[in-house]
């Protein structure tokens, strides 16, 4: 099994293949979910192989990155919605202070962020929340920006959905279990952009990129520059350890609603972004496309059938997507409801 390398090398981080899974033998397949299932109820992290992302569309993605986050401050503002609640839009440099302690006294996070997702436009007449599928905002310059990051949000759509579909195999269920819980899911795409301010070159002290944190929903699909160093996860009642996923793959880790819905069978592991430095310690820019796929907010999550035993009995009552985001309010922006967080 491939893994991606931590600096210490300590931890391995397993990879799956989904064209094995996609393509394979009922042999490679199981194989594939069984490799999955060690992943999930181990570390809450894996990258992935033979996801079918091209190259083109990735140059497409970071080509708008870099184009976006070039464009002025008050352009970048201009964008920011009008209530927080929405998470859509523009989030500047130190707007947020993502963190498992909310009153820790630390400085505010580095990244700046663009927000994209789901809008009820999107499945006309169920008549959902505009909150919750909020509309988008989107820069008029540069032109390719929209359809560059859409490609790349189909595609992490697809991606979140074929690793279900492994999921629901390595559980013991159909593999088109999740299906019905996610035909109007709530997705949410973030692009970060590690700052480096041009008057600072090394970080402030206890200065963190993104605050230590769990994802609130199923699952995360990440992008991130290869070999640059932040990522960490802390598996378990240990240490932090860096995560350096392996070029040409995707990153995919397990949030709290699929560890809840597993009856904790599988982790939703903590992980934090340090600030992106090079050998010598030196501030260095980042890049990362995060998305988050939630569920159908409408949808009603109860303990998967054998996640749950005399010696394990059933932790969770059934909730709601929706509700179940809402008690997962994280703190990084006051009065948030759905709000994503960096990687």
């Amino acid at each position: 099994m491939n893994t991606a390398r931590t600096r210490d090398g300590q931890l391995t981080i397993p990879t799956i293949d989904l064209s094995a899974f996609r393509e394979g033998s009922p042999t490679d397949r199981a194989r594939v979910a069984a490799e999955l299932d060690h992943a999930a109820s181990t570390i809450g992290l894996l990258q992935v192989t033979g996801h079918g992302v091209s190259e083109e569309v990735l140059a497409g993605l970071t080509g708008a990155m870099d184009a976006f986050f070039g464009l002025p401050m008050w352009q970048k503002k201009a964008l920011r919605p009008a209530s927080p609640e929405y998470n859509r839009g523009y989030t500047p440099p130190r707007a947020e202070r993502l963190s498992l302690s909310p009153g820790a006294n630390s400085p505010a996070d580095l990244f700046e962020a663009f927000d994209v997702g789901r809008s009820t436009e999107d499945f006309p007449g169920l008549g959902l929340d505009e909150l919750q599928y909020a509309p988008n905002l989107w820069p008029l310059r540069p032109e390719s920006f929209e359809p560059a990051v859409m490609a790349w949000f189909a595609e992490g759509a697809r991606v979140a959905r074929e690793v279900t579909a492994v999921m629901a195999v390595a559980l013991g269920l159909d593999e088109k279990f999740f299906a019905g819980y996610q035909d109007h899911a709530l997705e949410v795409l973030r692009l970060n952009n590690y700052l480096v301010p041009a008057d600072e070159t090394v970080p402030d002290e206890d200065q963190v990129g993104t605050g230590a944190h769990t994802d609130n929903g199923i699952l995360t699909v990440l992008w991130a520059d290869p070999q640059v160093r932040g990522l960490q996860i802390l598996p378990g009642a240990g240490e932090w350890h860096d995560v350096i996923p392996t070029e040409g793959t995707l990153l995919v880790n397990l949030g709290d609603l699929l560890a809840r819905w597993t009856n904790d069978r599988w982790i939703s592991v903590p992980h934090r972004v340090l600030p992106p430095t090079d050998a010598e310690g030196a501030l260095v820019r980042r890049r990362s496309a995060v998305f988050f796929h939630e569920g159908n907010a409408d949808a009603v999550i109860s303990v998967l059938p054998g996640c749950a035993d005399e010696d394990e009995p059933v932790r969770y009552e059934s909730v709601t997507v929706a509700d179940h985001l809402a008690e997962k309010q994280a703190p990084g922006r006051p009065n948030e409801q759905l709000q994503p967080a960096g990687l």
